[in-house]
């Protein structure tokens, strides 16, 4: 008799805990029905974007020495470094270097393991176009600096951070 008292008593307050639960995870869902829809005009206003935020890969030509950790460190070996050997300094001379961000995962290996930091993260999160080969930048369109949002007076910024408000 005792140990049947004793499951009835557990199963009680399992029940309670689930009844519970159900209520925070309802009580959440009504808090958000509460919400007014915010709806950005999307070329007219931007988002300022955090400033962890891992946008497009900026490269400096001059800086590069062609050494290749980019693509070792890259998941998917996706830099490529051309480069030639000049024999009679006995140095690497970068050629050409692309991206091809239509296939980048935007992890950031390539920046933090460059040793002359000639990568760089931006800002720019505008990667989009119709057609896909467009999306391979190589050293030229890699060393543009998108312009910002902020400095970009056409546009009317809007701040990504929550929205406190004093009741």
């Amino acid at each position: 008799m005792f140990p049947m008292l004793t499951e009835f008593i557990n199963y009680g307050q399992q029940t309670i805990r689930a009844a519970r639960y159900i209520g925070q995870g309802f009580m959440i869902t009504l808090s958000h029905a509460n919400r007014l829809p915010i709806t950005i005009q999307y070329p007219y206003e931007k988002l300022i974007t955090p400033e962890r935020f891992r946008g497009r890969i900026h490269f400096e030509f001059d800086k590069c020495i062609a050494c290749e950790v980019c693509v070792r460190v890259c998941p998917i070996d996706l830099p490529v470094v051309d480069w030639k050997l000049e024999i009679d300094i006995r140095k690497k001379q970068l050629l050409n270097y692309s991206i091809d961000f239509g296939v980048c995962i935007f992890c950031g290996n390539c920046v933090e393991y460059c040793p002359t930091n000639c990568l760089s993260m931006t800002e720019e999160y505008e990667l989009s176009t119709y057609d896909r080969h467009e999306l391979n930048y190589n050293q030229i369109s890699l060393g543009r600096l998108p312009t910002s949002v902020i400095d970009d007076y056409t546009i009317r910024t809007i701040s990504n951070s929550p929205q406190i408000k004093n009741g």
